[in-house]
């Protein structure tokens, strides 16, 4: 009698991997679906230009081992002829003050809507959030302006500005949730020990608000990365300061012959927001799922 459990074990244990088939094999699919662009992408940038214009990606497939089809000149020819290599800094130069700036304002701010009390707090707090749904284009012409009277347009200082202000929103309200779910006893303990509310913020905030800054940060540095408006406007095509994006735009040319450098430059401006959301990944969902069910 006593392998009989064993048996409704091992049974339990198939039925339950067969009633999971269906779901894997549908994340599966989903899976291939989302990624085939990607790859047809990277394919599409490591073929000759006649070969582009003429046939399909997927013609590779025909004579997959056949490597005198592939060459690595679309990205030669993108990173020195096309000027990518120094869009590319740029675009580094633009989105890492760009991400780092607002998270420093907005950890603050979020624990100042946390923890302190003030007059109006709450109302100012909603005022916040009631920006996330203001549309951003309803503030390039008054801001560009503006700009024009500082001499701000043009500039990497203009650009750091007009980022910050755009993500504060976002970066307050999901701070400020995450923030208010800590535990209160560990605030009041610093407090009574004679730490400053900065003290409070730089050893004991951030560190136990990682998840939620790493969340924040690669909404930030992905916005950022991708904006093509918010640069065209207040950067302009100038190639000293001109991000990838911008200097994407042009590579096609007016007649659309050049989808071969075009490839090889859109793969090589996700190379950089692909390991940044692959390195922050475990800290993103567990951020955003702390910041939408706590607070």
């Amino acid at each position: 009698m006593a392998p009989k459990p064993l048996f409704v074990a091992k049974s339990q244990h198939l039925q339950q991997f067969f009633w999971k088939i269906p779901i894997h094999l549908t994340l599966i699919t989903i899976s291939l679906i989302w990624t085939l662009p990607t790859v047809g992408l990277f394919i599409s940038s490591l073929r000759y230009r006649d070969d582009v214009l003429k046939t399909g990606w997927w013609s590779v497939f025909q004579h997959p081992f056949n490597f005198t089809q592939y060459h690595l000149g679309n990205y030669i020819d993108v990173i020195t002829s096309e000027g990518m290599g120094q869009a590319f800094f740029n675009s580094l130069a633009i989105s890492i003050p760009a991400t780092v700036i607002p998270i420093a304002i907005a950890t603050v701010a979020a624990y100042g809507f946390a923890w302190m009390k003030f007059p109006g707090r709450q109302v100012l707090f909603m005022v916040v959030v009631g920006l996330l749904v203001v549309p951003l284009q309803m503030t390039l012409i008054p801001v560009l302006r503006v700009y024009g009277y500082l001499g701000l347009s043009g500039t990497l200082l203009g650009i750091w500005l007009a980022h910050t202000g755009y993500g504060l929103p976002l970066g307050i309200y999901l701070l400020r949730n995450y923030i208010a779910s800590l535990p209160q006893e560990l605030i009041e303990a610093a407090a009574v020990d004679g730490a400053s509310h900065l003290t409070i913020v730089t050893q004991l905030i951030v560190p136990l608000s990682m998840p939620a800054i790493a969340s924040f940060a690669v909404f930030q540095f992905l916005w950022v990365w991708n904006d093509l408006l918010v640069a065209l406007v207040y950067l302009g095509v100038t190639p000293d300061v001109a991000p990838l994006t911008i200097r994407l735009t042009n590579i096609v040319g007016y007649r659309g012959q050049q989808w071969h450098l075009l490839t090889s430059g859109a793969f090589i401006t996700m190379i950089v927001p692909l390991i940044v959301f692959f390195v922050l990944q475990r800290y993103f969902v567990r951020g955003i799922l702390a910041g939408s069910v706590k607070g």
